[in-house]
């Protein structure tokens, strides 16, 4: 019998994740490669290398400088020819601006890198030197390889040319092994959700996405534990069950941990919603609404990401990561307007908006979660438009039951770059969720204060435990590219969540 369309899409093998070798370099001025990037400061003198580069293109770099035609912004940039046009060293050199030397943080680290290198991803380069090492603090080394693999990765995955030439080798100055290691481990792990998210929903549904976390899981020595729906049914995973009834591809539930504390230490538990695709169900999207709804799982493959990275970093903290995962499509047995759930932790939901489907699934992945008894929790989901007309597309927008979990996280999410900005949840709010039928319905009361009242939903099936929920609705997938990244996909949280667990590592 001959495959279907769907079938064959499912089969398509699309290319493994940007791996070029990262290399250290001793001597960058002469080392031989295509383009070697330095960075200039709008405040500060030409550095030791840059100097050398200088001399060695006959002072073409100082002439620029008192010319006042070289960039200094902070991502600006200006390519020029190289001493190895004529002799020895570099083809090319990529002058970089970084702007003021006081603002030189581990973002500028992170961007700027990712900046450069996606810059010169347009044209084949075989060999590349970073020489941005010499411009940062050594605590943030490791964001500039980072950044580097995080410039390799798009959406373009399934285009018979290619659009991203990813270089054989990138050589680093000034950077230690030891954060070459770091950085090349986070890079690999924000892409590794990346890839995920980007993927379309023929390839990507629950089971092919509990495979791949699987797969990755024992790359890295995690455990793994995936629930079918047998094993959900047995659970009384009624909530995930029902969202995910109107497909062809049932729901999974995903258990990673990372068994890196002590063996009596409660775990911190991430949880990620993880709805495939979203068609909206019978209360179905228009086309437009739907068409990048396979990002409707970022959640969940921030979960595998942050996960994948704890564990190849070896951090001392016992975490355990959740994802719900469910495909909300329409058929004659989807779940319906005024249908009533039943939960696993036994209370009840109205459904009176079947698009509101994600907070259902996290409903059940929640209970599951707390269980474990983690000492903290955290969950992330692509859960409202409410929180990206309040926020923009770009900031993650933070509820909690816990104000020093909420500090600690937001402090995380300061060091690392990533927007965050938390609302309010007042006891005012858990009225607007409140059912005339069940305990508790899945939409609140008109448009208003939508993200909250979506969080007042899922703080029921928490308990006691200290709990933020991360809204990534705007930042988790991008419309249009900007100069440090591509369009679709951009990890967001991954770099903030690891972040967050080490700190609290480092204090225990």
């Amino acid at each position: 019998m001959s495959e279907s369309p769907h079938q064959s899409q499912s089969n398509f093998v699309p290319p493994q994740l940007p791996c070029p070798r990262f290399l250290q370099v001793d001597s960058p001025s002469t080392e031989k490669c295509d383009v070697i990037v330095i960075g200039l400061c709008d405040d500060a003198p030409l550095s030791e290398l840059g100097s050398q580069l200088d001399q060695a293109v006959g002072g073409v770099i100082s002439g620029l400088i008192k010319q006042e035609k070289v960039p200094t912004d902070a991502g600006e940039m200006m390519l020029i020819p190289g001493p190895g046009a004529v002799g020895q060293g570099a083809s090319l050199i990529l002058l970089v601006g970084l702007g003021p030397q006081d603002k030189l943080d581990r973002e500028a680290a992170f961007t700027i890198t990712s900046t450069a290198v996606r810059s010169l991803t347009k044209e084949s380069q075989s060999r590349l030197v970073l020489a941005l090492g010499e411009s940062f603090d050594a605590a943030d080394h490791d964001a500039i390889v980072a950044g580097a693999l995080y410039a390799l990765e798009g959406q373009s995955i399934y285009r018979s040319k290619q659009a991203i030439n990813v270089p054989d080798s990138i050589l680093v100055a000034g950077v230690s092994s030891a954060a070459i290691e770091r950085g090349m481990i986070l890079g690999d792990s924000i892409n590794q959700a990346r890839r995920l998210v980007n993927e379309p929903a023929a390839v990507i549904y629950p089971e092919s996405f509990a495979q791949r976390a699987s797969e990755l899981a024992e790359q890295v020595g995690l455990q793994c534990e995936i629930w079918d729906q047998d094993r959900l049914a047995e659970e009384n995973c009624r909530a995930i069950l029902a969202v995910g009834i109107g497909s062809t591809k049932p729901p999974r539930l995903v258990i990673l941990t990372h068994n890196g504390g002590p063996a009596d230490e409660p775990p911190i538990a991430i949880v990620g919603k993880g709805v495939t695709f979203d068609s909206g169900g019978l209360s179905i999207k228009p086309s437009d609404g739907m068409v990048d709804m396979k990002c409707d799982m970022a959640g969940a493959a921030t979960v595998v990401g942050t996960m994948h990275a704890l564990a190849k970093l070896g951090v001392k903290k016992n975490v355990i990561g959740f994802c719900g995962l469910a495909e909300n499509m329409v058929s004659g047995s989807s779940y319906k307007l005024g249908d009533v759930i039943q939960t696993r932790s036994g209370k009840t939901i109205e459904i009176l908006n079947t698009d509101a489907e994600g907070r259902v699934v996290l409903s059940d992945t929640l209970d599951v979660a707390i269980g474990y008894k983690p000492s903290s929790m955290v969950d992330l989901a692509t859960l409202t438009g409410a929180c990206m007309v309040a926020l923009g597309n770009e900031v993650t927008g933070l509820m909690a039951n816990d104000q020093a979990v909420c500090d600690a996280l937001t402090a995380a999410a300061k060091t690392e770059g990533e927007p965050v900005w938390q609302l309010p949840m007042f006891a005012l709010y858990d009225e607007k969720v409140k059912s005339k039928v069940a305990d508790i319905k899945n939409v609140g009361e008109g448009r208003w204060g939508g993200a909250i009242t979506a969080a007042k939903f899922l703080q029921n099936f928490v308990g006691d435990t200290p709990w933020v929920h991360l809204d990534i609705a705007g930042p988790a997938f991008a419309d249009s590219p900007k100069p440090y990244r591509d369009a679709g996909a951009t990890g967001a949280m991954v770099r903030t969540l690891i972040r967050w667990v080490e700190n609290q590592a480092a204090g225990d």
